[in-house]
């Protein structure tokens, strides 16, 4: 009892002083006491009349407390909504559970209270605080979930005579429990389960004399009080099979979730899922290696105590049935075998109020599994909430004497005892205006809930007189929150402005440079034009939108403008005889003048005696430029046209290079520059050397006068050859070809001749040859 009175003095004393944050209001576009309202918890509004100065804008009205009240503002003008609680239901914590002798069951109030209203500030947290107490006795319903593939052979035949200790074990927690058994395998379609006929019909080995036919999830017994009743059915239960390691665990597990009728969860009690297998389990997206693309709907499916929808539906995802375990007040225990516990304690983590057991191979370790895991699930106590509305935050702080943690979105206490009361702080803000808007918090796994319907305060009750025309406002306007709401026709902050068909709106625009800030923040718009206040030193802001001052200028030598000129406006104006951004120069070419008397070499300027050289020129003098482009090239056309009026620029030459370059005609060069060597327009090279005079582009030039031009080429020669040539090759190419023909003819004759060599000729006569006869016939010898 002592360590928990000083741990919750140490933290109202954190609250109060250790951590204490500083009050600072920062608000933006502040037009009326709901403004600042809603700026943040700690802006508050003044009403008191003539707080704000004449012109001075009423956003002046809204800071922090202590700001407001070191300018003048009284307690008693300052507004500020507080947050206002309200219970509407606390009934006590029930001590035990209770049967009243009609055998109708009490129901148990194990959290405290069961409705609040909440009446908020936005950005100002509210705290209350919520009780909870487990009551002795409080029910249990324990539904069995069993996994029949035949690898959980020898399970089964444990399980058949697990009644007796299982309801022995639920009796020393409470009178009031109830066992359920369900069983499940997987989806009874390929290539989760082989399809053959005689498989599903079989689907063990052939030698195992007692299997059932393949089936997805079966619900076998509700909740049920007879230990007997619950032997025998289990005891008709037998072994199946599939083809593939994991299960359809989730998909059993869903099911029992959401169909409650049929399953038989009591109202009142504690809801327990004991899952029991010894292989891992499909989820979401294996129904496609099926075809099945349905996904599961979350919905109640069972019919004569089958899944019916198990091979047309996917199987739910990890965060679909996590949802409905904790929607159905349901805790699941995973009582796994070895090989698969770190599957399920991965699973574990993302389902709320779970616990993982590991199974002994033949599952006889079962019963003590289930009472070590109901010992830890309630043992934990776990506050948080259902969805919350927008712009709205919860944060618990746990108040238990042993392991309390906490974090954003739910409160936890460990090792609570059956009996023992424990609480939590419940900090809400909302962030924003809203309508009346409800949540719930609860304990995860219990059925109690605290609803909690949440309003916010976005305005101020100033309590103002209803008067139209009230002194304050020139008799033109009624006072509102301190502030005047003007008649038509007038504008200000005491209705002294006569506008006509303006607003106040358009007034204040004029007085905005650029759509900035009104007065740039130095000035107060009075009917249209800006009142600039004074600086810190008591010099005044001036200009049209107060944007000038004279006391951030530059410095030298810790002086405003060196003490040699006047600051205007952020700008220095030297006195005679000084220059520079600070005045800190004298005025003085001396050490800019070039050996030729020249300033800067016409090339920059001359700034507190050093040369300020235009861009490419270098210091001291700005005589060269490196990385300008080369003259030699960028004054070849001005020179190709001045000294021999060839080019593009032949036709006004004087007129373009004239002023840039003064040329002479030269036979030998007497400048020591570098000498330059171009090609012109026609091909032929001219030389001359360039000297840049005083200022930019301008140059003195001597030209060679005769220019270096190829000799042109003999044109019939360069035909005739190119003829000649041509009909010699083509000579050439005839002479091969006859000669590769006369090859070709050579070695035919040659093959022909040794054939000729080789024959061997006959000199027999031809029996089938005849002499040749002639016969004469006179064509008009008619025989007589």
């Amino acid at each position: 009892m002592d360590r928990c009175l000083l741990f919750l003095l140490l933290l109202q004393m954190s609250k109060n002083g250790f951590s204490q944050e500083e009050e600072v209001c920062s608000k933006t576009a502040i037009n009326s006491c709901g403004d600042c309202v809603r700026s943040g918890q700690y802006c508050v509004w003044c009403k008191q009349l003539n707080f704000t100065k004449p012109g001075e804008q009423e956003a002046a009205r809204c800071d922090t407390r202590a700001q407001l009240m070191e300018r003048g503002c009284t307690e008693d003008e300052i507004l500020s909504p507080k947050n206002f609680i309200q219970v509407v239901k606390s009934l006590p914590l029930s001590q035990s559970f209770q049967v009243n002798p009609n055998q109708n069951q009490q129901e148990p109030v194990q959290l405290s209270p069961q409705e609040i209203k909440l009446k908020l500030r936005p950005k100002l947290p509210t705290t209350f605080t919520v009780s909870f107490k487990r009551v002795q006795g409080y029910p249990v319903d324990l539904y069995y979930l069993m996994d029949l593939s035949y690898s959980m052979e020898d399970d089964l035949r444990n399980v058949r005579g697990l009644g007796r200790d299982l309801f022995k074990a639920l009796k020393k927690i409470t009178e009031h429990a109830q066992i359920g058994f369900g069983s499940f395998v997987d989806k009874t379609v390929l290539p989760f389960t082989n399809t053959n006929e005689k498989k599903l019909q079989k689907p063990c080995e052939e030698k195992e004399q007692f299997c059932q036919p393949a089936f997805g999830y079966r619900h076998v017994l509700s909740m049920t009080a007879n230990e007997a009743e619950f032997n025998t059915e289990v005891g008709k239960q037998l072994i199946s099979g599939n083809l593939d390691t994991p299960e359809g665990s989730l998909d059993a597990m869903m099911q029992a979730a959401v169909c409650g009728d049929r399953i038989g969860w009591r109202n009142s009690s504690t809801r327990l899922i004991v899952l029991t297998t010894d292989a891992g389990f499909h989820m979401a997206g294996d129904g496609k290696l099926a075809g099945i693309l349905e996904p599961n709907d979350e919905q109640c499916h069972v019919q004569k105590q089958l899944y019916v929808k198990s091979n047309l539906m996917d199987y739910p995802s990890v965060g679909q049935l996590a949802m409905q375990l904790e929607k159905n007040n349901i805790q699941p225990i995973f009582a796994v075998t070895k090989e698969v516990e770190r599957v399920y304690r991965q699973l574990s983590k993302m389902i709320p109020k779970s616990v993982v057991g590991v199974l002994q191979s033949d599952s006889n370790n079962v019963v003590q599994l289930i009472e070590s895991a109901y010992n830890s699930l309630s043992s934990k106590v776990t506050v948080t909430h259902d969805d919350l509305p927008d712009d709205v935050r919860v944060t618990y702080t746990p108040i238990c004497k042993e392991g309390s943690q906490a974090d954003a979105t739910r409160g936890v206490c460990d090792n609570v005892l059956v009996g023992q009361e424990i609480s939590f702080n419940v900090t809400v803000t909302a962030d924003d205006c809203m309508e009346e808007k409800s949540f719930l918090i609860s304990p995860l796994g219990i059925k109690d809930t605290l609803k909690v319907t949440l309003s916010t305060t976005c305005e101020c009750d100033c309590d103002d007189p209803v008067s139209i025309d009230h002194p304050h406002c020139n008799g033109k306007g009624q006072v509102s929150c301190g502030t005047c709401s003007c008649n038509q026709g007038y504008v200000g902050q005491k209705c002294e402005c006569s506008v006509g068909e303006k607003d106040e709106e358009s007034l204040r625009e004029l007085c905005r440079k650029d759509n900035g800030t009104e007065c740039g923040g130095r000035g107060d718009c009075v009917c249209g034009r800006c009142a600039c206040r004074t600086t810190d030193a008591g010099n005044s802001y001036h200009g049209n939108y107060c944007e000038c001052d004279d006391e951030h200028c530059e410095k030298f030598q810790n002086k405003l403008c060196g003490g040699n000129g006047q600051c205007n406006c952020d700008v220095c104006k030297c006195d005679q005889g000084y220059e520079g951004s600070a005045c800190e120069c004298k005025k003085s070419d001396e050490l800019c003048q070039t050996p030729g008397g020249s300033v800067c070499s016409g090339r920059g300027s001359c700034k507190c005696n050093k040369c300020e050289c235009d861009a490419g020129y270098q210091a001291p003098f700005c005589e060269t430029c490196h990385g300008c482009p080369d003259p030699c090239q960028t004054k070849l056309k001005c020179i190709e046209c001045l000294g021999f009026m060839k080019g593009p620029f032949s036709k006004n030459c004087t007129e373009t290079c004239q002023e840039s370059v003064k040329h002479i005609m030269v036979q030998t060069f007497s400048l020591t520059k570098k000498p330059c060597k171009q090609k012109d327009t026609e091909g032929c090279w001219i030389s001359f050397k360039m000297e840049q005079l005083v200022g930019r582009d301008k140059y003195r030039v001597e030209i060679l006068d005769t220019r270096e031009c190829p000799e042109l080429p003999n044109i019939y020669a360069i035909i005739g050859g190119s003829i000649a040539g041509v009909a010699l090759i083509g000579m050439l190419i005839l002479l091969l070809i006859k000669g590769l023909i006369y090859l070709n003819d050579l070695k035919e004759f040659k093959r022909f001749e040794n054939e000729k060599k080789k024959s061997k000729w006959a000199q027999a006569d031809n029996p089938l040859f005849q002499n040749a006869t002639t016969t004469v016939t006179n064509p008009t010898f008619t025989g007589e």
